[in-house]
């Protein structure tokens, strides 16, 4: 999704749920190119943190907003990617058990890596098309979305 073409209504919103879609890729690439075992851990352990800041706002502020402007249109869509979120925090919790020493460890971090695909791209084709042509202004859940963002990621839950 192209940023510039998002409406002022929608843009900064839109624009810092895809900046952290494009930080998760860019980790789940650097993993797989990764010689390592230490760094590939500790790339697994940054991006589990990322979508776990990521689900959280989505989850706590940007879907509840977007069902109660529209129920009709997103509550397929949210539930969606709620079932979504919690079997990537279902792995993203195994991961965090682990070590690469493990069996399954990198396989559940490419597993995750899949998942976060998906749900990225139903997302950027999907809901936030959706949000832009029912015009929903995201306006007034901006400041909430950054403040609750900065909290995780200085919070011990998130690490």
């Amino acid at each position: 999704m192209n940023k510039s073409q998002i409406p002022a209504a929608q843009k900064d919103v839109l624009s810092l749920l895809l900046d952290d879609h494009k930080k998760a890729k860019k980790l789940f690439k650097e993993f797989e190119a990764e010689k390592s075992d230490a760094a590939k851990e500790d790339i697994a352990l940054e991006v589990c943190t990322e979508l776990i800041v990521h689900t959280t706002i989505e989850e706590e502020i940007f879907y509840p907003f977007l069902r109660e402007q529209n129920p009709e249109a997103f509550g397929d869509l949210l539930n969606e990617a709620l079932v979504e979120h919690a079997s990537a925090k279902e792995l993203i919790s195994q991961i965090r058990g682990m070590t690469m020493k493990d069996d399954l460890y990198e396989a559940k971090v490419t597993v995750l890596g899949e998942y976060i695909d998906h749900h990225v791209k139903e997302e950027e084709e999907e809901l936030f098309p959706k949000t832009i042509a029912k015009k929903i202004d995201l306006r007034e859940i901006l400041a909430p979305m950054t403040e609750r963002k900065k909290e995780l990621l200085n919070s011990p839950v998130a690490a």
